[in-house]
């Protein structure tokens, strides 16, 4: 039996900081939307523009969830209709470099990638194409000859 190697990692907080970002994180659409927050203020309509997948639904609940967590600063402008802004919190602006990071090893992992297809398909053998059962043939080819008796 192989001895199991002790683990030199110590051991994380009783309530571990990576668990709570990564809670901050976590969900569809929340890093994009602090990714398009990043660039400025943006209101509501802006956000679904930037983001044209996203249902109304969800980016409401994304952006209030944000704003409880302090990632996000809602302020409502007393206008006719009101608007809304968000804006980037001090909070979530510090996760920024954290996002960016994440995108740039992204960036390494498809070039990894598609580097690996590139040389899967280069070192694979040619193969001749299957068989055909007379649909590709050219319409001569296809049609039978006559015989000289008919």
């Amino acid at each position: 039996m192989v001895p199991r190697r002790r683990n030199t990692s110590k051991p994380p907080p009783a309530q571990c900081p990576l668990d709570e970002c990564m809670r901050l994180l976590a969900g569809s659409w929340t890093v994009q939307i602090i990714w398009y927050l990043r660039g400025g203020t943006r209101r509501f309509g802006e956000l679904r523009f930037d983001m044209p997948r996203i249902s109304a639904k969800t980016l409401s609940a994304r952006l209030a969830r944000l704003a409880r967590d302090g990632i996000v600063r809602r302020e409502v402008k007393p206008t006719s209709p009101p608007t809304v802004d968000y804006t980037l919190t001090s909070l979530g602006t510090r996760l920024l470099p954290a996002i960016e990071a994440i995108v740039d090893v992204g960036h390494e992992i498809k070039a990894l990638k598609a580097a690996s297809a590139r040389s899967d398909k280069a070192s694979s053998p040619r193969q001749n194409p299957p068989a055909s059962k007379g649909r590709d043939k050219p319409l001569a080819a296809a049609i039978p000859a006559r015989s000289a008796h008919a």
